[in-house]
């Protein structure tokens, strides 16, 4: 029985709530006092049913909790003959109840949408050096992943083959991609945007980085506030408080209409629900914006803020680097301006679809070759220029000098937030570019 009413609830709400439609509907345009009696009488009972189930199940384990107190209202309203109002109550009542599903369960939606992040399957690596595909529940610490351009990381690990750039937006909130070779460390739910690696497991499932932070945001739905955990203790001795007025205004009195008033208007059913839904919507309303609330507490405190800190990679900016500031020390532009483009063409790296972006106009040339070094940028060769286009550890590879007013304009990209990609042609910086998001 519990569980099909679980099952059922919300469909008896609807109908109570039609049923009262009906009886007044029936009683302002048809008249019919008996019909819409009828009809009260019957959302009384159905409404009214899986509250009195709750409240017998409560009572079984020696507690006194709202639903007896809601019962004993609709019961007393049935003994005076006053459906309207226990019609009403009871489909209150359970409409509470429904909102406080409705927007609990957006919350888990959110926490869905994170485990969804994580793949079903992968591919490992077998005895004979072949891969198959495998679910993930099948991996164990030690195996040795493939993961391809695309491709979701689905454990913690270490790379020991190949090399790319990772997008680990979902665990640091840094939208520029992160570059990986030997040895490097990558999480479960980023993606590989680029390249191939292969990987040493060494966290599985709610071992890994991304396992913890699922377990924190479903901790925190069923953490409750200071004002939550107040109302629930408060509502123990409420319940029972208001029976005992109940019953000496009846023994006082001997008037049951007056002591059932008391306990319609005694169902402390707004109290109790108003606080967990209001923090479960404000959870729910966050998490469909991308915003995790650790809990209810989280959200109370928010009342006492002075003073907010940000990520600002695409929290306070839009996460799209873009070039912000370039500086030559060529003469000839458009050649350092062509050259650079006709390299980055054949990168798919962020930095350089910025740069792309930015010299679109420009014209490319054929690249005669290429050599890519690691952690470095790019070597290449184009109508017998010799072309470099990295960081400062390219440069100083190649023993490209730095003059004194270069080091100081880098320093000064440097420290309004650019990103410093730098372009040598024929052994002498050309330009240089800062791209910031």
């Amino acid at each position: 029985m519990q569980k099909w009413l679980s099952r059922y609830r919300n469909w008896l709400t609807a109908i109570t709530g039609v049923l009262i439609i009906l009886a007044f509907s029936s009683k302002w345009i048809f008249s019919s006092e008996q019909g819409s009696a009828y009809l009260l009488f019957v959302a009384s009972l159905v409404g009214g049913l899986p509250i009195f189930i709750q409240a017998y199940q409560a009572l079984r384990v020696k507690v006194i909790s709202i639903d007896l107190l809601v019962t004993l209202a609709i019961l007393g309203a049935f003994v005076i003959k006053e459906f309207e109002e226990s019609a009403i109550v009871a489909f209150l009542f359970l409409f509470g109840a429904y909102l406080e599903q409705r927007t609990l369960a957006k919350t888990r939606s959110a926490i869905k949408n994170l485990v969804e992040m994580v793949p079903e399957t992968t591919f490992r690596k077998l005895h004979n050096g072949d891969f198959e595909e495998v679910s993930v529940e099948e991996i164990n610490e030690e195996d040795i992943l493939l993961v391809k351009t695309g491709g979701k990381i689905p454990v913690d690990g270490e790379v020991i083959f190949g090399s790319g750039t990772a997008n680990e937006a979902s665990i640091t909130g840094e939208s520029i991609p992160v570059s990986k070779g030997l040895r490097d460390k990558v999480f479960a739910g980023t993606i590989l945007e680029n390249g191939t690696i292969q990987i040493r497991t060494e966290k599985i499932g709610e071992d890994t980085t991304f396992g913890k932070i699922i377990e924190l945001v479903e901790e925190a739905q069923d953490s409750k506030s200071k004002a939550e955990r107040f109302i629930d203790q408060f509502s123990k001795y409420y319940t029972p408080s208001v029976l005992v007025l109940a019953i000496i205004v009846w023994l006082i009195s001997r008037n049951i209409e007056l002591a059932v008033t008391i306990l319609v208007l005694g169902c402390p059913g707004a109290l109790v629900i108003g606080v967990p839904v209001s923090n479960v919507s404000g959870i729910g309303n966050g998490a469909r914006h991308g915003i995790l609330f650790k809990g209810s507490d989280v959200i109370t405190n928010f009342s006492k803020v002075d003073t907010m800190l940000f990520d600002k990679t695409g929290t306070l900016t839009y996460g799209n680097p873009q070039v912000a500031q370039t500086i030559y020390y060529s003469s000839d532009r458009s050649l350092a301006e062509s050259l650079l483009a006709s390299v980055e063409r054949e990168s798919d790296h962020p930095l350089a679809k910025a740069i792309m972006n930015h010299y679109s106009g420009s014209v490319v040339e054929v690249i005669d070759s290429t050599e890519v070094v690691q952690g470095g940028g790019v070597v290449a060769r184009i109508q017998n220029h010799q072309v470099l286009v990295g960081n400062s550890y390219l440069m100083n590879q190649y023993n490209i000098p730095f003059t004194n007013r270069m080091k100081s304009d880098i320093a000064g990209m440097e420290a309004e937030g650019n990103s410093i990609v730098l372009t040598a042609i024929d052994g002498q910086i050309a330009l240089v570019v800062g791209i910031r998001d």
